[in-house]
């Protein structure tokens, strides 16, 4: 899949207010309905960040605040997007019979889910199989506020056996999106956390200066991932050779390459 951002900033707004409407229908009847909008749930490895090459079990929920131009969820993320209504009981319940420590929960755009704390809690509390508790890892866009999730992690400490874990995209320009990133959310990281950056042509010394801007070298975990059929990985190492990027991982998300064009179940 290719980076092109063609369309990508005219047609944000349409779906932005789409979604956001949907997401206040949701909010409004979740304290009757308490469910959750499900796109897929499955066990695959992690094809990026800390856990890339682990076994996960991936919780995917419709819907998305963003237009990015080489978005390979769009299924899942357009209005009206094919789900199946869960409750967060249920999905941790699901959890705990697949048996694995890593949980990744993303989209589409999890944080705008208004039961994703529930269910954060709940997964949190679960034991895991090895009763070390579970690894559980919010995928998110920086384009939606963290700081209760943020909060919620701060309250729990170490009164429940699992870890919360945040991977936050900063969108660069080949995005089409990077208008909409909220850097507040980059200062609630630290080092169980990461920051990924998807590059794309001319991206790389964008990626460089924002990571100097937000403090990110030596605070948290940074990654470069190449968009696929726009920039090669090579180029993303030499660049971090230019410039001492020292602190920075060089990453190509392994789903893509072991199972290529397949979007669902991976």
């Amino acid at each position: 899949m290719t980076c092109e951002n063609e369309n990508a900033t005219a047609t944000y707004g349409s779906l932005h207010d789409a979604f956001s409407a949907s997401q206040r229908r949701s909010a409004d009847q979740s304290s009757s309905q308490a469910t959750m909008p499900v796109a897929e749930r499955f066990v695959s490895i992690n094809g990026e960040g800390a856990c890339a090459g682990k076994l996960a079990a991936f919780i995917r929920f419709t819907g998305c605040n963003l237009r990015c131009g080489y978005c390979d969820t769009m299924w899942a993320n357009i209005p009206d997007a094919a789900a199946k209504d869960e409750i967060p009981e249920q999905l941790a319940a699901w959890v705990r019979q697949t048996g694995v420590e890593c949980v990744t929960l993303t989209g589409g755009e999890p944080v705008l889910q208004p039961l994703l704390p529930r269910l954060v809690e709940l997964l949190l509390g679960e034991p895991g199989p090895s009763g070390r508790g579970l690894r559980v890892e919010i995928e998110t866009n920086g384009a939606a506020d963290l700081n209760e999730l943020a909060e919620l992690r701060a309250r729990i400490g170490n009164a429940a056996p699992g870890v919360l874990s945040f991977t936050v995209d900063w969108k660069l320009p080949s995005s089409g999106m990077e208008q909409q990133m909220l850097p507040a959310n980059f200062r609630l990281l630290d080092t169980r956390d990461t920051v990924k950056f998807v590059c794309g042509q001319g991206d790389l010394p964008r990626a460089l200066e924002v990571a100097r801007q937000l403090d990110l070298p030596g605070r948290v975990p940074v990654y470069l991932s190449p968009c696929f059929g726009d920039i090669e990985p090579a180029r993303i190492v030499e660049f971090m050779q230019e410039n001492q990027m020292t602190w920075a991982t060089a990453q190509v998300q392994l789903h893509k390459v072991i199972w290529p064009d397949v979007e669902r179940g991976v």
